[in-house]
């Protein structure tokens, strides 16, 4: 499904960037996994052979790591020639990386601020820049995959930071597919509800009384996995699929469509009397 074919993936050292590493490798392609710690990329590197039953040779053939801050415009330049160069084309990106912690709006520093919108909107921006200058120039086509939250368009309380470049995440991946079409670039998003084993779920909801509440709140009943949302990544990214474009798959559960509102034990409104 993938056999040839290369993806960037920031956030790539753990969760949901990683395991959709692991589903593009399986399937045939090679990565180069974008993130800030030499460590954790180390690391992943050697959970995915591992898993694989790779070499470190077989390891080092299939997959790049890469040290950056999303952040930083001329890295993502540098980053995407060097991938690149080394596999000789790029096919995918993945816009992963991403940066948040709760916070009230009234508490929330300038900096804390910056911190989220430069990580989430600034660095998504960079890379898809990147990644459709290159391609562009070589006449190739592509696909790009932003990773969002449904709160982007509902709302939700501590992430107003969060929230708003997520939201500018959304605005750009219909913007960017109008415009990258002609070229045959597609640009998708995924939103994902809450996953199993992530940080995310760890930050937002840490004592077991927050993590009962949102368990409660979707319609599911249950916690999604990294693999359903890998699987779901796959097929927005697979080389079949090259007739959709601008679109927001939302992954939760029915989380976003408000349980409350439909659950039978909710009392019924009292009427009134015009």
């Amino acid at each position: 499904m993938n056999a040839g074919r290369t993806a960037l993936i920031t956030g790539g050292s753990s969760g949901i960037g990683e395991a959709y590493a692991a589903h593009f490798l399986q399937t045939g392609g090679r990565v180069a996994l974008l993130g800030r710690s030499p460590e954790k990329l180390e690391q992943a590197t050697r959970r995915l052979a591992s898993d694989l039953g790779w070499t470190t040779d077989e390891a080092d053939t299939h997959i790049r790591r890469y040290s950056a801050d999303v952040r930083d415009a001329d890295q993502a330049d540098t980053v995407v020639s060097d991938v690149i160069h080394a596999y000789g084309h790029l096919d995918v990106l993945v816009n992963n990386a991403a940066g948040n912690f709760p916070c009230r709006a009234e508490d929330l520093s300038t900096n804390g601020w910056n911190a989220v919108v430069q990580i989430v909107l600034n660095g998504t921006f960079f890379y898809s820049r990147a990644f459709g200058r290159a391609l562009i120039a070589a006449k190739l086509p592509g696909v790009i995959l932003n990773v969002v939250a449904s709160y982007a368009w509902t709302g939700g309380p501590m992430v107003v930071h969060s929230a708003a470049a997520k939201a500018g995440v959304v605005a750009m991946t219909k913007t960017l597919a109008v415009e990258w079409a002609e070229h045959q670039i597609r640009v998708n998003a995924i939103a994902p509800g809450p996953i199993a084993d992530t940080g995310a779920v760890t930050q937002l909801w840490p004592t077991e009384t927050a993590y009962q509440q949102v368990l409660e709140s979707i319609p599911a009943g249950r916690l999604g996995t990294k693999e359903e949302v890998a699987r779901a990544m796959g097929w927005l990214t697979s080389a079949e699929n090259t007739y959709l474009t601008g679109e927001i798959l939302v992954l939760d559960g029915g989380r976003s469509l408000g349980k409350a509102a439909f659950s039978p034990t909710r009392p019924s409104p009292k009427s009134t009397t015009l």
